[in-house]
């Protein structure tokens, strides 16, 4: 069985070739790295990966935490590989020197993320949590929630978490009823309920920290009055020291169909002791805050979910080279020896099918993390404003298309396998459990296909739009070969139609019909989704074809002829499936919006 997380081969092409992360050296927050230290971090990681979370992968599924008493049991493995994920110091990567960061770029940050979330999504979970709910408390806490809690949370010392779903709202945040109360000594009184948290309790770390949206008292209705809190486990000295245990507990935990090692929670606030709370920021302003949270979380749902799939794509082509079963075709003689399955083109085209998805959704992952880079650092105002709008406009996308094509991806992984793939003595049922939730995890992709469709398109006049336009012309004109080239055209063709249904939806919209619109937001996510994954496939199709150009072995004639022939099937196999897309979309069909209740 191979312990192959992601190609190396793969990741390195992407990195460099294709996304010229080298380019960061040059800009002062990153003058102190070079191309050495980012392999070598990247080796880190895919070592300690393999070693410290592979390990209990399966261990950690089949023994799932257990609530006891009123505290989680756990089985030991998931807080050494959490204490080795946090003193190798990756949760604090990103962040300054003076923080213990190592000023990393989120682009290799969240490639050497991908080798956790693909040995073992379930425990990579708690430091993800902890490293986003870090960041929250960095940018919008103050100096004194700062200096409580900021470097306990990147030390790995108290872990994080996101607070938002309530039993009766789901994902409609407007109607939380979570409150919070002010008291005479500053802080205030959380009460409420919360369902669905991930890491919510744990035996992993001496404190944690929830970062919980509540509405203050007489607040405006809907999402104008909900505020974000600091709500921790234990209440903390100013040197962040646990001390009286708050009154946050622990409801129950509940049991899902993948992500098991990850305790699912419902916590309750204020219903056993009283429950302190801290305003971050300013009242009424917590969504707007939570929201960098989410969609840091979003990006990380979107790169988890690639790279469970790109994991279950590497045991099946292994799987694949490896069992001997029939004969080809043209063979006749039923004695000639049996060949093995990769011979069949019919699992060919399953395992191309998962090189396309895995390897073009992990593209578009990293390709969201330089857009963050280049908001972060890039030295022109100008180019800093148009990477966040750009951002701003794919995210639904990031998130949306590999937690769709992950899961695929795993289903064709257990199809190569055959009989021996829906068994749990073989490890690609898990991945498509695990990768089953991210289609829910961080709004569902219905919320992402509405969101994107019902406002990201329009904001700013339309402004991320007419960048991504620019950005994807750039790489039309760079397809040079005649395979590129007529790749390029059939991108381009489907642009211009999705431009002019654009246009119109947004012509409907205006005039004041959102719910005929919006009823086939999914149709649109599809067509913008794959348009976009067609654009990441048509840059490593160019990359590619000038590496092949100059390379001296077969290994590496192999590599970028394969990555011609999977962007070959994605143009050929996945880009048409928009047509019905268009059709829907041109003629703003009615279908699904027209249908009653009462017909069901």
């Amino acid at each position: 069985m191979t312990d192959t997380l992601i190609d190396r081969r793969d990741l390195a092409f992407q990195l460099y070739d294709v996304l010229d992360t080298e380019a960061l050296l040059q800009r002062e927050r990153f003058s102190e790295h070079n191309r050495d230290t980012f392999d070598a971090v990247i080796e880190t990681a895919d070592k300690m990966a393999r070693e410290t979370f592979a390990n209990h992968n399966s261990i950690a599924d089949k023994n799932e935490p257990r609530f006891v008493d009123g505290e989680v049991q756990m089985i030991p493995e998931v807080k050494q590989a959490f204490d080795a994920y946090a003193e190798a110091g990756f949760i604090a990567g990103r962040h300054d020197y003076e923080l213990g960061g190592m000023q990393l770029p989120d682009s290799i940050m969240t490639a050497c993320n991908g080798f956790f979330t693909a040995a073992n999504p379930s425990t990579a979970g708690y430091p993800f949590l902890t490293t986003a709910a870090a960041n929250l408390v960095r940018v919008f806490g103050s100096d004194e929630q700062r200096s409580t809690y900021l470097p306990h949370m990147l030390s790995g010392r108290f872990s994080g978490t996101m607070a938002l779903t309530e039993p009766h709202a789901g994902s409609s945040l407007a109607d939380i009823r979570t409150s919070a109360s002010p008291t005479d000594e500053g802080h205030y009184l959380i009460k409420g309920a919360k369902i669905f948290i991930s890491g919510g309790e744990q035996s992993i770390t001496e404190n944690i920290v929830h970062m919980v949206l509540a509405k203050i008292k007489g607040a405006p209705a809907g999402v104008k009055g909900i505020s974000l809190f600091i709500v921790p486990k234990f209440r903390v000295d100013a040197e962040g020291n646990p001390g009286e245990r708050n009154g946050v507990s622990l409801a129950g935990l509940i049991h899902k169909l993948g992500y098991r090692g990850t305790t699912s929670t419902a916590l309750s606030f204020g219903d056993d002791a009283p429950c302190y709370g801290y305003l971050v920021g300013k009242p009424h302003q917590g969504l707007k805050y939570m929201f960098q949270m989410m969609n840091e979380a979003r990006l990380g749902v979107g790169t988890g979910a690639a790279v469970i799939g790109y994991r279950g794509y590497m045991h099946s082509l292994e799987y694949a080279r490896d069992r001997l079963q029939g004969r080809k075709p043209s063979e006749k003689n039923p004695e000639s020896p049996q060949v093995p399955i990769i011979e069949h083109a019919d699992v060919r085209r399953m395992l191309l099918a998962q090189k396309a998805y895995s390897e073009g959704g992990l593209t578009l992952c990293l390709y969201g993390a330089r857009l963050l880079d280049d908001l972060h650092t890039h030295p022109e105002e100008q180019k800093r404003q148009e990477a966040g709008k750009l951002l701003d406009l794919l995210t639904p996308v990031i998130k949306a298309w590999p937690s769709e094509y992950g899961p695929k991806a795993n289903d064709l992984a257990i199809q190569v396998y055959g009989g021996a793939g829906y068994t749990r003595e073989y490890p690609v049922e898990q991945c498509w459990r695990d990768n089953r939730l991210n289609p829910i995890h961080e709004g569902t992709n219905g919320i992402q296909a509405m969101d994107l469709l019902g406002r990201k398109l329009w904001q700013d006049q339309s402004h991320g739009l007419q960048i991504l336009l620019q950005e994807m012309q750039v790489d039309l004109k760079d397809a040079i070969s005649d395979r590129c080239q007529a790749w390029a055209l059939s991108l381009s063709e489907t642009l211009q139609q999705a431009v002019r249904v654009t246009q119109d939806l947004g012509k409907t919209l205006m005039n004041g019909d959102p719910d005929k619109v919006l009823a086939n937001a999914s149709c649109y996510l599809h067509l913008f989704g794959n348009i976009i994954v067609a654009w990441m496939w048509l840059r490593q199709a160019n990359a590619a074809n000038l590496k092949l150009a100059s390379a001296n072995t077969d290994e590496e004639r192999n590599f970028y002829t394969g990555k011609l022939q999977a962007a070959q099937y994605f143009f050929h196999w996945e880009l048409p499936t928009v047509a019905q897309d268009l059709v829907l979309l041109r003629n703003q069909d009615d279908t699904c919006l027209n249908m009653k209740a009462e017909w069901f």
